[in-house]
């Protein structure tokens, strides 16, 4: 039994990728300058416009955040013959996409958006350029060079905003290459039912999309969560799709998996929201790490952090694999000392917010840990682990554990959106620990009972409540060592 990869060797593997990138591409202007004064024919300011930055957008967007990430990138497009379109494939060749799929059409103008700033607020957004259909000769040939690029790439991307590239006939040919050569094919569209018979790998919704899919009407932003997991099994039938990934924004992304329970990423508050396209970077860094062989919670862990980093950004913005990797690792979530816990704690009691412990070695991380971890963190504001140090894991499970050092286990638990912070312990019991954050919550897996654990009493007395959470069946990490040493051994 191999065991799954690690975030370091998934965001390694995306350097020996391909991506296509399919759909309407858009040039994104941003014009920048001051206001002082109204208008004297209007009440309306007038703005001294002092710069113009120029950034690809929509599926070149897309392109952009694949080949920033390490991959190689194709984009599909068509755009028209005129100064938008010229701008728009130097910006593309520049950033290292493939440009030589691009089609020039004279007949269209080039999608573009181009927004007005004043002293960093957006005061009006100008969209132009063709939305149509393509013509039914149009359409052929560039449903042709689907046909011809489609097998070459590990992963293809659909960035459907609805102007007209994605005819029937695109989305026909997409379903039969799909049919005849699988690849990981992810749809980012505002009309999911009509690639149902695409076999699509993932979609990805945002909450407005989903709503229009279910046939649903949303109740206010506080219940965007509960009213989307309820709905999780029709999204994917109604799709096609075996993942369906709905972006939620500041509630970061509910993820949906044909025979799994749906898996929840956390984000965190972006500093501003003048940031665009972080949901063509989700749909980027997600085929990538479905291709590199991730499992769903780790590729929607990757995807959701992709997607973050870029939030943060100025504008139409791309992560880049650096960035990435820097934001997975997580350092600032380990709190290495007791001064370091105490201020953190300090910190989350003054915003009013409720903890929830839980404790483990976390040896070889796998779906039985997320699924738990996930449901730790539902039960309260901050989820705090306690992993047990390289010496306190040998004397409870013996000589040769751990298998990976406190560092990775660390590193890997880190890299969990719905982990909040990383407490190492070297003690046989974590009750110094417990003392220090006194939780709201103390939280154990469904293989202990209360019984089993010593720090019950402690919890209790320090005014927490203590959960024991269902157990995963068939996912433990020694049963998971077991079978890898009897694989091994077979061979």
């Amino acid at each position: 039994m191999a065991v799954s990869p690690t975030v370091t060797d998934l965001l390694d593997g995306f350097r020996h990728l391909s991506a296509l990138v399919v759909g309407e591409a858009m040039l994104d202007s941003y014009l920048h300058g001051t206001s002082s004064r109204l208008c004297s024919e209007a009440p309306v300011p007038v703005v001294a416009v002092g710069a113009r930055v120029d950034a690809p957008g929509g599926a070149a967007n897309t392109a952009v955040n694949v080949a920033a990430l390490g991959a190689q990138a194709t984009l599909l497009s068509v755009v028209g013959g005129d100064a938008e379109g010229d701008a728009l494939v130097r910006l593309l060749a520049g950033h290292g996409v493939a440009t030589g799929e691009i089609v020039r059409d004279g007949a269209r103008r080039t999608l573009a958006k181009q927004r007005l700033l004043a002293g960093g607020h957006m005061l009006v957004r100008f969209d132009h350029g063709s939305t149509h259909r393509l013509d039914p000769g149009r359409e052929r040939a560039v449903a042709g060079r689907l046909a011809a690029l489609f097998a070459a790439h590990d992963a293809v991307v659909v960035s459907d905003y609805g102007y007209g590239v994605l005819g029937p006939r695109m989305i026909a040919t997409l379903a039969g290459l799909q049919a005849r050569a699988p690849r990981v094919l992810v749809v980012d569209s505002r009309r999911l039912a009509a690639y149902r018979g695409a076999a699509v790998t993932a979609v990805k919704p945002n909450y407005a999309e989903a709503l229009a899919l279910l046939g649903a009407r949303g109740r206010g932003d506080r219940h965007r969560t509960t009213l989307i997991a309820r709905h999780g099994a029709r999204l994917l039938d109604l799709s096609g799709a075996q993942i369906a990934a709905v972006t939620l924004d500041t509630e970061g992304a509910l993820v949906f998996e044909r025979g799994r329970e749906p898996y929840r990423t956390y984000a965190q508050p972006a500093e501003h929201s003048r940031a665009a396209g972080a949901g063509d970077t989700f749909g980027a860094a997600l085929a990538l790490a479905l291709a590199a062989g991730a499992h769903v919670p780790a590729a929607a862990e990757i995807a959701s952090a992709a997607a973050a980093i870029v939030v943060r950004k100025e504008g139409t913005a791309a992560c880049a694999a650096d960035e990435l990797r820097g934001y997975l690792a997580g350092g600032k979530k380990v709190l290495a000392d007791a001064a370091a816990l105490e201020a953190s704690v300090a910190a989350h009691r003054r915003a009013g917010r409720r903890i929830v412990l839980t404790t483990g070695c976390f040896d070889i991380l796998h779906r039985g840990h997320t699924t738990y971890l996930n449901a730790a963190k539902a039960l309260a504001d901050v989820l705090l682990v306690a992993v047990n140090s390289d010496a306190s894991v040998a004397r409870l499970k013996g000589a040769d554990r751990p298998i990976n050092t406190l560092e990775d286990r660390a590193e890997v638990l880190a890299s969990l959106s719905c982990v909040d912070h990383i407490v190492p312990f070297d003690d046989d019991t974590p009750a110094a620990v417990v003392r220090a954050v006194r939780p709201d919550v103390f939280v154990k897996g469904g293989d202990y009972t209360r019984d089993m654990l010593p720090e019950v009493r402690l919890v209790e007395a320090l005014g927490g409540v203590v959960r024991i959470l269902p157990y995963v069946e068939d996912r433990s990490t020694t049963g998971l060592i077991r079978r890898i040493r009897a694989t091994s051994r077979a061979a």
